[in-house]
């Protein structure tokens, strides 16, 4: 049987934080929420994700700093799908450089965003035992 895959989402922005989780819990998922990137690190390794939501600009530690402590302190393996205002393609290439799955441009349909955690979720065998 497969288990649950956790989400953490990362967002300063409390009503998009709280759109998200609510799109996610709609969706059967387990979800934990963290209101910026040092927070998200702080609860890293309670939490142990199967994947983070994450924006990019956010206050103490940025989106782009919390994947590339993902990347280098944890063992497990976590995709990172980056959420941002900054349509900049030197943003979108440091993304994936530092190993983001997905990157998407705010503003965004929250249906778009579940589509593509689907995506992640089958790409990377998140879920299965």
């Amino acid at each position: 049987m497969a288990k649950t895959p956790k989400i953490l989402v990362v967002e300063d922005e409390t009503m998009l934080l709280k759109t998200i989780r609510f799109r996610l819990v709609k969706e059967g998922y387990e979800v934990e929420t963290a209101a910026n990137g040092k927070e998200a690190i702080d609860i890293l390794p309670q939490v142990m994700p199967d994947l983070i939501i994450s924006d990019i600009m956010m206050p103490y530690v940025n989106g782009l700093e919390l994947v590339k402590h993902v990347k280098e302190f944890t063992v497990k393996k976590i995709p990172v799908i980056l959420l941002t205002t900054l349509r900049q393609e030197q943003n979108v290439m440091k993304a994936f450089e530092l190993g983001a799955e997905e990157f998407m441009t705010k503003p965004f349909s929250p249906s778009e965003l579940i589509v593509r955690v689907k995506r992640v979720i089958m790409r990377t065998g998140i879920g299965k035992d």
